[in-house]
């Protein structure tokens, strides 16, 4: 253990004794209070013989009683200024007198009217507080229900765009397709178109030939003078 650890547990002791030496203190001493009398004298002895050490200690003094005794009617006290004494135990009570305890029920009062209005201005501010949460939850209600319906429309706006996408995306697709089938027209057409020219001028060379031919034959046709004179 080091020398600091050593004196954390002495002082930790000595506390520890302070406190058990003031509870035993406090639970043998016992308190009483000076009755309802104008002064009562303090004196050296238990009875009248003694001589009077203090002239007269104010009602509701509060006084620490040391001893009782029944035999002889007074109670060894000390006062609050540490002077110790007798004075007969008739005067002593164990409650503060009535006017001592009308002040203190009176300052009791007052705090708890004091107590109450601070209780009553945090109630107002609670209710106005709780008012103003009422309002700003109506209209965050509000804003909420408009929000919602926003965002319903926009879904709407959404859908019909989503829509409107695949018919635009299913026009394009067949425009495309138009634009294939119509470019194959195109070729299919030219190829017709040539394959009519090369059979016009087959056409027509063959027609040159069928005349060439004509031509040569016609003469061989016709009958010769010589076999109709023999007609």
């Amino acid at each position: 253990m080091t020398h600091t650890q050593a004196i954390k547990q002495t002082m930790k002791r000595i506390l520890t004794l302070i406190l058990l030496s003031c509870c035993l203190g406090f639970a043998q001493a016992e308190t009483a209070y000076i009755d309802d009398t104008l002064l009562v004298p303090l004196r050296s002895g238990a009875g009248t013989s003694y001589r009077i050490i203090h002239k007269g200690i104010p009602s509701g003094t509060a006084l620490e009683v040391i001893e009782r005794s029944a035999e002889t009617g007074y109670a060894q006290v000390r006062t609050p200024a540490g002077l110790e004494g007798y004075l007969p135990s008739r005067y002593l009570v164990n409650q503060p007198i009535a006017r001592d305890r009308l002040s203190s029920a009176l300052k009791t009062l007052d705090s708890t009217r004091k107590q109450n209005a601070e209780l009553k201005k945090q109630v107002s501010d609670l209710q106005a507080e709780l008012n103003t949460l009422k309002q700003n939850y109506a209209s965050t209600s509000k804003n909420l229900e408009a929000n919602q319906s926003e965002l319903e429309n926009i879904k709407s706006i959404s859908a019909n765009a989503l829509n409107l996408d695949r018919k635009n995306r299913e026009l394009r697709e067949s425009n495309e397709q138009l634009r294939n089938e119509l470019e194959l027209l195109q070729v299919e057409n030219i190829r017709l178109k040539d394959r009519s020219e090369s059979n016009m001028m087959l056409i027509g060379g063959a027609l040159v030939l069928l005349g060439i031919i004509i031509a040569l034959i016609l003469p061989m046709l016709k009958p010769s003078k010589k076999n109709d004179s023999w007609a």
